[in-house]
């Protein structure tokens, strides 16, 4: 083979290599599925755990811990119009399961109702592990479907394991449910003893364009069980 066709050769493939490598590390870099949103039940729960109270809280191992957000300026993203030089995002990104939260204040249950932040357009974190026991007084847990029910004033998000799970075009119950509404979670539909979820819920002062003086706090926190 003359050197002219091996050069051409090599250049060919390293072309070919190129956009494979671009799209090795697009996929790569693309962020895990979400995993799906699953409605709760309707009916009255078989029993349910007040996790604003030290009992409740300690049945189900929770230990909570609470931590102030900021709004940054970051660059803009890739594609953005020409005027957008920079945009905005928030800190900490507390969401991962992996999230080293040991530095933040540990709370109280009842804690959770305190009015944090100072008011207007204001974040708060807050994160605890849960675990389900085999039973909880007489109630014997295996089995059950378990849901986490949250409801922060005004708005939350919640996370479980790292995840908000949702897909697109259908009801989520770990978002935005409206003004001061419940966000109900099922955290498992079979639990047993030992399961274990990481929980981090968002919550937010809103309604965002109204910037209202008030404040981010727990109207409820509570594990609901079916069976």
């Amino acid at each position: 083979m003359r050197k002219t066709d091996l050069v051409r050769l090599v250049a060919g493939a390293a072309l070919v290599a190129v956009p494979l490598a671009i799209s090795s590390i697009s996929v790569a870099q693309a962020p895990p599925p979400r995993p799906a949103p699953i409605m709760a039940p309707a009916i009255p729960p078989a029993h349910v755990v007040d996790l604003m109270t030290t009992p409740g809280a300690t049945a189900l191992g929770a230990h909570w811990r609470v931590s102030d957000v900021k709004i940054v300026e970051v660059p803009a993203i890739q594609g953005a119009m020409p005027q957008y030089k920079t945009t905005y995002n928030i800190e900490p990104k507390a969401g991962g399961a992996d999230f080293d939260d040991s530095k933040w204040p540990l709370i109280e249950p009842k804690d959770l109702a305190a009015r944090r932040s100072g008011g207007h357009v204001a974040f708060m974190w807050y994160r605890t592990p849960l675990t389900i026991p085999a039973k909880i007084g007489e109630f014997d847990t295996s089995g059950a479907v378990a849901v986490l029910s949250v409801t922060v004033d005004d708005y939350a998000e919640v996370w479980v394991n790292g995840a908000i799970p949702g897909r697109s075009g259908y009801p989520n119950p770990a978002t935005i449910q409206g003004h001061n509404m419940p966000n109900r979670v099922v955290l498992g539909t079979g639990v047993k003893a030992g399961d274990k979820f990481q929980i981090a819920v968002f919550g937010i002062n809103g309604p965002i364009s109204m910037a209202p003086a008030n404040t981010v706090w727990f109207r409820e926190a509570r594990m609901e069980f079916y069976k």
